[in-house]
């Protein structure tokens, strides 16, 4: 039991003082349920809410499914949603995720991966919400969760749990308080959103469907107003040369010391942007006792070159490709399932190699040349025949100039978005008992 004189949080309004009271999450619902599931999906005009449509206090509704109003009212009668209702993963790998309805979504249903929480009194909807997503919450869930082929919480530990709250005032001031918080995020995720779907519509009238004959849509001119010469039809060997790798495993790689450094593939496919700066990232080291051969010694990595991963579970991620702009005296080698693709010549501005890559014509002939059925793979000389589309050096230097600009923007974006959670962390971890 927490005493009284801990009965508080760290953090309260000015001139609030009544200590918190302990109660249940059954004891201030009228109900408490999950949703059903239907024999048959037939589409119709009812949304059907899933785990993945789930975003806050938002409910995502492009994410979501629909069925049609015979089954909502009749077969899933039991789990028709309601303005204000709570929705709380309760199995799968994203138990403890949660949305509220919003009328706008309504009629609307849900599946029994989710349990229905209906309040007693919606004013203290946004207080709960905010409770359900702290580490009293997340505290709850690791030591109730059972653990097996799915991990699951019982509508009975749901209401079970329990926690302190203040009076309804404070309730309201701290919900308050911390919606305007959440309403930032979400506006900060709202405008990376946007400009990166803007970044996708740019890069497919940047660059031109190689061999089709079209011209870009977007064009860039000369500093004296004048047009820049026609882009030219390449292959990929012919700007490129393929330099010799390695197959070193995470387990002889380490991020203390080294001689050399190594990009690993898995790094490609979870983490590195599209233009790699050295001087910005942490590579591992390659282990001193790993012998490492002369023909890989020789072959380090140089601003300007591509590194590609050359294995994929899937054709999203397969021939995903990096371009290392910044190495300063560092020593880097291209790594396990990676090809490494080095400048042949100098008609390529630094950068506008990894953006060429990431273009709609590049990828689909990179899916269309991958192998495998579990396992795709690419080879060296079928990469060598992509075909590209390649401008003059002052047109690429102007592209590259115009994507790096987005690309800086979205960053900030980031850094504003994950400032603001560590912030809201942090609050939610005084705030509450």
């Amino acid at each position: 039991m927490i005493s009284e004189k801990r009965n508080v949080p760290k953090l309260r309004f000015e001139g609030l003082t009544t200590p918190w009271k302990r109660i249940s999450l059954g004891n201030i619902s009228r109900l408490i349920t999950k949703g059903t599931t239907p024999k048959q999906f037939i589409e119709g005009d009812v949304v059907y809410v899933k785990i993945e449509s789930l975003n806050g206090h938002v409910i995502e509704r492009r994410q979501c499914a629909s069925i049609d109003e015979s089954t909502h009212l009749k077969e899933l009668k039991r789990s028709i949603l309601e303005e204000d209702d709570i929705l709380f993963a309760i199995a799968g790998a994203t138990v403890g995720k949660i949305g509220v309805v919003q009328k706008e979504i309504l009629p609307a249903n849900t599946n029994q991966a989710l349990a229905i929480i209906r309040l007693s009194n919606k004013e203290a909807v946004n207080f709960i919400f905010q409770i359900l997503t702290s580490r009293v919450m997340k505290n709850y869930i690791y030591e109730s969760v059972s653990v097996g082929a799915q991990p699951n919480l019982s509508l009975k530990q749901i209401s079970d749990f329990t926690f302190f709250v203040p009076s309804l005032p404070e309730q309201q001031k701290i919900a308050e308080f911390l919606t305007a918080v959440d309403k930032r995020i979400a506006l900060l995720e709202q405008k990376k959103e946007k400009l990166e779907s803007y970044k996708k519509g740019v890069m497919q009238q940047l660059f031109p469907s190689t061999g089709s004959g079209q011209v870009p849509k977007i064009r860039f001119k000369q500093d004296d107003g004048s047009e820049f010469p026609d882009w030219e039809e390449k292959k990929l060997g012919e700007i490129y040369e393929f330099r010799t790798t390695n197959s070193f495993s995470r387990e002889k790689l380490n991020y203390e010391s080294g001689e050399f450094r190594n990009i690993h593939y898995g790094d490609i496919h979870t983490k590195f942007p599209t233009l790699l700066d050295l001087e910005q990232v942490n590579l591992p080291f390659v282990n001193d006792d790993v012998e490492i051969r002369k023909t890989v010694s020789e072959n380090l990595v140089e601003a300007g070159d591509l590194v590609i991963a050359d294995a994929s579970e899937d054709y999203a991620d397969i021939g995903k490709t990096i371009e290392v702009i910044n190495v300063k005296e560092q020593r880097v080698l291209s790594g396990l399932h990676t090809l490494h693709a080095k400048r042949s010549q100098t008609n390529i501005q630094v950068g506008f190699g990894g953006y060429l890559m990431k273009s709609e014509g590049i990828r689909s002939q990179v899916k269309k040349i991958a192998q495998g059925t579990k396992v795709l793979s690419i080879s060296v000389a079928r990469m060598r025949e992509l075909s590209l589309s390649l401008p003059c050096l002052e047109e690429q230097k102007k592209i590259v100039q115009f994507l790096t600009g987005l690309d800086r923007n979205m960053e900030n974006l980031n850094q504003q978005i994950n400032q603001t959670q560590t912030w809201k962390k942090g609050l939610l971890q005084k705030m509450f008992v």
